[in-house]
């Protein structure tokens, strides 16, 4: 992107974690039987009426205090109208002239530093329903109305973007907020979090902004900064051959690795926005925004600060926790419970993370409970199980779920001297070879304390053994 300017604004929509519906009782639930959870509200059969969830505007209201944003004291629905087969209503209830915030921002990281990003506005409105394209034997289309009504928060970035790697950022700022205060569960891939992308690109230094298209419906943060590259390159080559580039609305086709034509951009006035004659405004009182600021969790940046402040651990350490308030609070937990924070970060970062990883998992269905761990890292600190046992220990716990009392038996330090003994003098009668080797090479020492370590299944005393093995070669 050396030879061109690129802009980049991003409108995220969030499912919101609440119960029921945006105007209904109706469930929000993911994975429950096709079409399932609907009433004649979400239907928009004639005679109904919407009811708002009050859960719904108050997430909306928490998203949009911890995004900067001013509140409105009035907001107001609106009907945005078009036809697909998955609203059927003909329309989709959200907010267009009132919405709940305006006027916020999100700091994230860059290669320049820290950057704040604008968002205009953040609003309420509820999701359509979901297509379900048949296979190739199935050329037909089904629909799904689970989802219709579910409550969404709209969050609208301002174009302050200038890389794929900044609106990649973002998002990744932006999930964990919305995780940390448990506005929504923000899977891609049950789409509770989806992203469109407006890019346009420009003459480098030029100062003009180009004709945008929207890359629509993104669902992973990897594919979101893969589309962006893909589309300002694809604008560029556009441009420099002397053709125009188009407000179209694309699709990322990871298939293909590029971006597909969907359709013209619609403008505002072809939704044919009015006020949802069925919703009065709402009337957000100072009381009510009080109330919700004392709920308001530790931020991410916040809690940050205070793991380095407080648990002397190093910033690359802290940052990596405070991706997910799960992990931090497994942490805390732990540190709570034997107060060594390098120590439990160190078996975190290392075995609980290649576990996690390992089996695409996260920290809340890890098998192995802070107190358990922790009666892990006692037995070693203790010095009744050695490091390379304790780690045998660990992928046990992870197996069972069980703590580590019931696998230390087995796993005890021998540090009884004559037993030690015995197994240094069997292992230099089978290792002549290195006994050779050590006579020319002290180095070699440390690989026959290594085979006196895997004799006894690594249960033998480290320092014992190193200790008796320089007695013994000396003599030999």
């Amino acid at each position: 992107m050396s030879d061109f300017d690129v802009t980049i604004g991003l409108e995220v929509h969030l499912q919101l974690r609440t119960d029921s519906k945006m105007f209904c009782a109706c469930k929000n639930r993911v994975g429950a039987q096709p079409n399932s959870l609907t009433c004649p509200v979400c239907l928009g059969m004639p005679g109904v009426l919407p009811v708002l969830n009050r859960k719904a505007m108050e997430l909306g209201i928490r998203a949009a205090l911890a995004l900067n944003c001013r509140i409105a004291p009035y907001s107001k629905f609106d009907r945005k109208n078009y036809f697909y087969p998955d609203l059927p209503k003909g329309y989709q209830i959200s907010q267009y002239y009132l919405p709940l915030s305006r006027d916020g921002y999100l700091e994230i990281g860059t290669t320049q530093g820290q950057k704040k990003v604008s968002i205009t506005r953040l609003h309420l409105e509820e999701d359509a329903g979901k297509m379900v394209h048949g296979s190739q034997d199935d050329d037909r289309s089904y629909i799904d109305l689970n989802r219709v009504g579910v409550p969404l928060i709209e969050i609208v970035s301002g174009p302050d973007m200038s890389s794929a790697e900044e609106a990649y950022n973002y998002l990744k700022e932006l999930k964990t907020l919305m995780e940390y205060l448990e506005v929504s569960d923000c899977n891609m891939q049950e789409g509770n979090l989806r992203c469109d992308a407006n890019v346009s690109v420009s003459p480098k230094g030029s100062g003009e902004r180009g004709v945008k298209t929207e890359v629509k419906n993104v669902n992973s943060l990897n594919y979101v900064r893969r589309a962006i590259v893909y589309e300002a390159e694809r604008q560029w080559q556009v441009i420099r051959q002397g053709g125009r580039v188009t407000q179209d609305t694309v699709t990322w086709d990871e298939q293909e690795a590029r971006t597909v034509l969907m359709r013209s951009k619609e403008y505002a006035h072809d939704y044919r926005y009015f006020p949802e004659p069925d919703l009065g405004s709402f009337h957000i009182t100072e009381q009510w925004l009080a109330e919700i600021r004392t709920q308001l969790p530790e931020l991410p940046q916040a809690r940050l600060e205070r793991l380095v402040a407080q648990y002397k651990i190093n910033v690359m350490d802290a940052q990596t926790l405070v991706q997910s308030r799960r992990e931090s609070d497994y942490f805390e937990e732990c540190v709570r419970l034997c107060h060594d924070p390098q120590e439990i970060m160190n078996w975190i970062k290392g075995k609980v993370y290649t576990y996690l990883n390992d089996n695409k998992q996260d920290i809340t269905r890890f098998p192995i409970l802070p107190q358990n761990l922790v009666e892990l890292i006692v037995l070693v600190k203790d010095g009744k199980v050695g490091r390379s046992a304790a780690k045998d220990i660990f992928d046990q716990m992870a197996v069972s779920g069980k703590p580590a009392s019931l696998f230390a038996a087995e796993k005890e330090k021998v540090c009884d001297s004559t037993v030690l003994h015995e197994m240094c003098e069997q292992v230099l009668a089978k290792c002549s070879k290195l006994v050779a080797d050590y006579r020319k090479n002290a180095n070699a020492f440390n690989a026959i304390v290594g085979q006196v370590m895997r004799e006894s299944k690594g249960r033998a005393d480290t320092q014992e053994v190193r200790k008796i093995l320089q007695e013994m070669l000396e003599k030999i």
